[in-house]
């Protein structure tokens, strides 16, 4: 039976996608869930795992743009491998009417002769190295730049090389280990280092500096006209103010075990932003709504997006009714998001909806930044790094753990005195927690 593999639709909006990477090549054998290829669209960035066992058969290469519903391949399940009958063969002669010391001796005898066959098993997993083992864009590159394939480290699934590992080896940066291996040899020294010389001298030129091209991702893409929208349709400013984070890390210091016992998850700091954004939506409506032509539409519910960076670019998961749940459930939210970020598993509803964003920049060390509008939401709050500075309270100079806090807003539906005393209200949630209530 063959089986058609199509690219999946992830939303009415989108209508194509990238192919980006095959994780199998063609005639290679794929059991059922095992990841075959990733799609890219300007949105999201999918795994796409295997219907069921067979024989996988290639027809749209990696790098290609295909139109969702495209048939990329199938899958011959008649010649799936079917590895059951080897087991009960050796539990045949397991009999201990004959001789019981015997036998157990006798078996150990026959693995003895048998490591020939585990050994041709590492030489049958070595054409991973080989070229043919590799994913065609691999292929084509290796040829180009007449490389061994045994040179390179396969990073990649198996053991397979990926274009990232030709290009590391390109670089320098990969240091291959079968040149310096064979020293007695000065002939076969030369001939390895032969090969490599070529790609080398055409890659750096004297008098010429080195640069690499290469296309933008459908997400780069996506995140680039999105953010340069805002700047262009927006009348964007943004107000600033520093948080005191004593009382939250005392909290967090006095429930983290038991937070974590209850509800098998850790208290981190991105739930209480959340609960204070969401009293402070409240009583500030106005941010938490947004224009449309010439109306201003009101959202009566409070759907909390979260920027998550990721190696394809900054996402934003959307916690839904973020006003209903609670801490564990907020934190909850926040991990399971990664996850399915981690693993390609980002579905397009996921980022839809939102109604106000937090963007945490003091995970990567931000002192201070100003967050773009995620449109076309009219608020979004920027994180940034806690550092203990001093500051005077009631006239004396203390040394308190401080955050600055930015909140960028569009001046046309939001004004001044809004904005501040939004900002202001989330100050006053978080360096008194007591105010928001604890779940604990």
């Amino acid at each position: 039976m063959i089986i058609e593999i199509k690219v999946p639709s992830v939303g009415e909006s989108v209508t194509e996608a990238l192919l980006a990477q095959w994780f199998k090549s063609d005639g290679d054998t794929v059991q059922k869930d095992e990841p075959l290829f990733v799609i890219e669209t300007d949105k999201v960035t999918l795994e796409v795992v295997c219907e069921a066992a067979g024989v996988l058969s290639i027809k749209v290469q990696e790098g290609e743009t295909v139109a969702i519903g495209t048939v990329v391949g199938s899958i011959d399940t008649a010649a799936a491998p079917k590895p059951a009958e080897p087991p009960p063969a050796p539990e045949a002669p397991e009999i201990r009417e004959t001789q019981p010391q015997e036998a157990p001796t006798e078996k150990p005898q026959k693995p003895a002769p048998e490591p020939p066959p585990p050994q041709p098993a590492p030489t049958s997993e070595r054409p991973l190295v080989g070229l043919d083992a590799q994913a065609p864009s691999v292929r084509r590159l290796i040829a180009e730049k007449n490389l061994t394939p045994s040179q390179i480290s396969g990073t990649g699934p198996a053991g397979r090389i990926t274009k990232g590992d030709v290009i590391l080896f390109l670089e320098g940066l990969q240091v291959p280990a079968a040149p310096p291996a064979p020293g007695p040899d000065d002939d076969s020294l030369q001939k390895p280092v032969e090969s490599t010389a070529p790609p080398s001298a055409e890659k750096i030129q004297p008098g010429q500096e080195r640069i690499t091209r290469k296309p933008m991702s459908p997400i780069r893409q996506r995140i680039a006209s999105h953010l340069l929208n805002a700047k262009q349709n927006t009348a964007m400013l943004t107000t600033f103010n520093d948080i005191d984070m004593t009382r939250v890390q005392a909290l967090r210091a006095q429930f983290k075990d038991s937070f974590k016992e209850k509800y098998g998850i850790s208290l981190g700091m991105m739930s209480f932003f959340i609960k204070a954004c969401v009293e402070a939506l409240k009583e500030f409506p106005q941010v938490n709504a947004f224009i449309d032509d010439k109306d201003i539409v009101h959202h009566h519910y409070y759907h909390i997006g979260v920027a998550i960076g990721s190696e394809k670019g900054l996402v934003v998961p959307v916690i839904r009714h973020a006003d209903q749940l609670n801490f564990a459930e907020l934190e909850q939210a926040i991990v399971d998001f990664v996850s399915k970020i981690k693993e390609n598993r980002l579905e397009l509803s996921d980022l839809e909806g939102g109604t106000f964003t937090i963007s945490n920049g003091g995970v990567f060390g931000s002192l201070l930044s100003t967050p773009i509008l995620n449109m076309p939401q009219s608020g979004i709050l920027g994180m940034h790094r806690i550092e203990k500075r001093p500051v005077a309270i009631e006239d004396q100079m203390v040394i308190r753990p401080m955050m600055y806090v930015a909140l960028s807003y569009d001046h046309r539906i939001i004004d001044g005195r809004e904005a501040v005393t939004f900002l202001k209200r989330i100050k006053e949630c978080i360096e008194n927690p007591e105010r928001i209530m604890m779940e604990i």
